[in-house]
């Protein structure tokens, strides 16, 4: 039988990439969104997934057997998040449920599960490294938990099942993404590069000397695929990362080669990328117009504050893969290669120079 996966924020970094990998194994590929993009393979279905009105009506003529709940809406406040992010997942899945094909349902959140929000992001009590699904959630309010209680009800209720996906910081092509690393290292990369302005990480001590980990988007991808159809992955939760680890001291120089730059010498001080590239959008559209790239926009390329909140965390995190390796997935992604598969597809694309 044929697949049939529904994504919900096909045009993401997460979202794009699983598009790819579904495609590439024979699956017909719905990508939802409010104004849909062309991308190649893809049927477009325009809805809001904010109002159930327009998702019944746009999801009438289609029978998924496969969803991939892959976006979220940024809020200014955690409550504000959890209403609006539980609300968009409970309308999708009220709108799927009178087709009756859903098998199963796959929803990306992060490690802000073990972290905390965005309002307690890294503060308070935060569980030992390597996280691990066994420990479960913090005692306080975080939209990703509303997110996953209103898939575990909606499968209890129609019969599918579940997965959930844990990556740490994500690296994927999206323009216009609110959390790209990736992107937002090469743009500043970039901007040293033209200007001669030093190379500095941004970051804390911690992160600099500590160990960490990175999720490529095309493995996430992979793990969402065989999620989907593994009957043991099914109602599990996992953690998502590339299966090595680094220290930022390292990966810098590494960086920094590709751009043909020299990394500045680390001296300890923070110095966020959002201080930093505050007043870089009027230099981007130069360099942008200079070299014929496709995006002028600085905002629509990189996320600075996202970036930051990443590399300015005080405690070191490592991400344990060892549920999904004892049920069966064993890809592995060096993350230098990843980071420069990317720079690489973005220079294709002409998104740097």
């Amino acid at each position: 039988m044929t697949e049939t996966v529904l994504i919900a924020g096909a045009s993401g970094i997460v979202g794009s990439a699983a598009a790819a990998a579904m495609r590439e194994a024979g699956w017909t590929v719905l990508g939802l969104a409010r104004n849909p993009t062309g991308q190649e393979g893809v049927t477009p279905v325009a809805a809001d997934l904010q109002d159930p009105e327009s998702l019944r009506a746009a999801l009438a003529p289609h029978r998924p057997t496969r969803l991939v709940l892959a976006t979220w809406m940024r809020r200014p406040t955690e409550a504000e998040m959890i209403r609006v992010n539980g609300a968009m997942v409970r309308n999708l899945l009220d709108a799927l449920r009178p087709a009756g094909t859903l098998r199963h349902a796959a929803l990306v959140t992060g490690l802000k599960h073990y972290l905390g929000p965005f309002e307690a992001y890294g503060k308070g009590a935060v569980p030992q490294t390597p996280f691990r699904e066994e420990q479960g959630r913090l005692p306080v309010e975080n939209f990703y938990y509303a997110q996953e209680d209103e898939v575990f009800a909606a499968a209890r209720r129609d019969g599918f099942s579940w997965s959930v996906h844990r990556p740490h910081t994500i690296i994927g092509k999206a323009v216009g993404n609110a959390m790209n690393m990736g992107t937002t290292l090469a743009v500043y990369a970039t901007l040293c590069r033209e200007t001669g302005r030093p190379f500095r990480f941004p970051g804390s001590a911690m992160q600099w000397n500590g160990l960490t980990d990175m999720t490529d988007a095309r493995l996430l991808a992979r793990h969402l695929l065989w999620a989907s159809t593994a009957p043991q992955a099914a109602n599990e939760d996992f953690n998502v990362v590339n299966g090595d680890v680094f220290r930022w001291s390292w990966m810098w120089g590494r960086i920094a080669a590709w751009f043909g730059i020299e990394p500045a010498p680390f001296d300890g001080t923070v110095r966020p990328l959002e201080e930093q590239m505050a007043e870089d959008g009027p230099l981007w559209a130069e360099i942008a117009n200079r070299h014929g790239l496709a995006e002028p926009r600085l905002d629509r390329l990189a996320s600075p504050w996202h970036t930051d909140a990443d590399l300015g965390r005080p405690i070191e995190v490592v991400t344990d893969m060892g549920k999904s390796r004892r049920l069966g997935f064993l890809d592995y992604q060096p993350t230098d290669d990843a980071f420069q598969d990317l720079f690489e597809r973005l220079r294709a694309d002409r998104l740097i120079p």
